[in-house]
């Protein structure tokens, strides 16, 4: 997993509240157990005027110009601002996984789905709880200017706005650990390599037929 510390990127808007999951990557592209390749039907419904199907060449499907995803203004956009409950609907892994694909490191809500929230900190995209005033600001803040960007820095657990006043959040302690080392949950268990080698020696010396082959050799 990719190492998290400190991002600056240009800031899209999500306006609306209850954003789910199938809106998010709508269930005819959860075929693939592969991470990347669902950035292009990212938002698929809303995105695009026609119905997205698998394997569909993007290039040519009609786009949403009123989509903030399809305006030049949010080009290039890694952090989304988004509205109360983001995430929520199924517990589909494919969610975080598009959003990283398309190119998103963090996103800012009131509040989100507790499977999603967990999803996203398990693939190193950083949910950020802020209270609704202050997301009300930075949606004010961003539809008044052009290019907005925010420098997120987890380490100090602060959001840093472009007058160079900030916004403190919070974060689990653990979850952050994780973050700021890249760690997902392989990299925990295999940091505990050692004792798990030594439990194994152990347990083999006390319960060997537990070690033994189907035939009955150890």
């Amino acid at each position: 997993m990719e190492i998290f510390q400190k991002h600056t990127g240009r800031v899209a808007p999500m306006d609306r509240i209850n954003v789910d999951t199938d809106l998010i990557i709508p269930k005819q592209f959860l075929k693939s157990i592969k991470r990347s390749g669902f950035g292009v039907n990212l938002f698929d419904p809303i995105r695009y005027l026609d119905e997205g199907q698998p394997d569909t060449d993007n290039s040519n499907r009609p786009i949403n110009a009123d989509f903030p995803l399809n305006q030049k203004r949010y080009k290039d956009a890694t952090i989304l601002l988004a509205r109360k409950n983001f995430g929520c609907g199924s517990s589909r892994e494919h969610a975080p996984w598009a959003l990283l694909d398309y190119g998103f490191r963090v996103i800012i809500a009131p509040s989100f789905a507790d499977i999603f929230f967990t999803n996203c900190l398990k693939n190193g995209l950083l949910p950020v709880v802020l209270s609704e005033e202050q997301v009300e600001q930075l949606f004010d803040e961003l539809a008044e200017k052009q290019g907005y960007s925010l420098q997120v820095d987890l380490e100090e657990e602060k959001i840093i706005l472009p007058d160079d006043t900030d916004m403190h959040f919070s974060l689990d302690p653990f979850q952050r650990h994780c973050l700021l080392n890249g760690l997902d949950q392989i990299a925990i268990t295999l940091e505990k390599s050692d004792k798990i080698k030594e439990y194994e020696k152990q347990r083999s010396r006390s319960h060997p037929w537990l070690f033994a082959d189907v035939s009955g050799h150890i």
